[in-house]
């Protein structure tokens, strides 16, 4: 199962007053692990940037004037994620502005559905507790000291932590289910295990097994050894 741990940084808080994307992070997980892949990209947002905004995440317009605008990574963004999961702290945030920017640009809204809120999967599963990525990283001693200001892919690759940490780590189903047991083959092919044409020799020498059965006969009828 792919799945796409997302963070974007904003100039603001609304993209219906003028607020847009400045940076986008995201981090592949393929079956809970990450792979290594990534996508990472500062964006031009084409105004200037609050100075609120700043003081989260560090993104000024001189730092920003020569990256590419939106419209110019809008496609390659959809590309990556594909129809995978997003994992997202505070969904409808990302999302919402995700969606504004895709709608100017004329291109595929993302389906709410297809968004997992680890936000609100804290909140279920600590209720009353502090749910911020900060916090969680705590709960968990997951090390977040790198995290001085807000980064788009620095933040996704928390996030990954925290939430392989909220699904019971990472093989959360303990890998019970036959479907997680197949495996791939060097030519692409699905492999799954099948019984041996010829069997093993048994590691039982005759001696042994001659000895064993004395043994038995010594029990009497109702020995456990005549029942198996």
């Amino acid at each position: 199962m792919r799945e796409v741990v997302l963070d974007t940084e904003t100039t603001g808080f609304d993209p219906e007053t003028g607020d847009r994307i400045v940076e986008i992070g995201a981090v592949e997980l393929m079956g809970h692990m990450a792979t290594g892949k990534t996508y990472h990209q500062y964006i031009n947002p084409e105004r200037s940037m609050p100075e609120e905004a700043f003081q989260v995440h560090g993104l000024g317009d001189d730092f920003l004037r020569d990256k590419p605008k939106f419209a110019q990574v809008g496609q390659a963004f959809l590309d990556f994620i594909g129809d995978a999961k997003l994992v997202i702290h505070n969904a409808s945030f990302d999302i919402k502005f995700l969606n504004a920017e895709l709608k100017w640009m004329g291109l595929p809204q993302i389906p709410w559905e297809q968004a997992i809120d680890t936000l609100e999967i804290a909140r279920k599963r600590f209720p009353g507790s502090p749910a911020s990525l900060d916090a969680l990283c705590r709960r968990f001693n997951i090390d977040n000291s790198s995290r001085t200001l807000h980064g788009a892919l620095l933040d996704s690759e928390i996030l990954a932590e925290v939430y392989l940490e909220l699904i019971g780590g990472r093989q959360p189903d303990f890998g019970l289910s036959t479907a997680s047991q197949n495996t791939t083959g060097a030519g692409g092919e699905e492999w799954t295990p099948r019984p041996r044409s010829v069997p093993l020799k048994s590691r039982i020498s005759e001696e042994e097994a001659a000895a064993h059965t004395d043994f038995v006969a010594k029990l009497g009828d109702d020995a456990v050894w005549l029942k198996a």
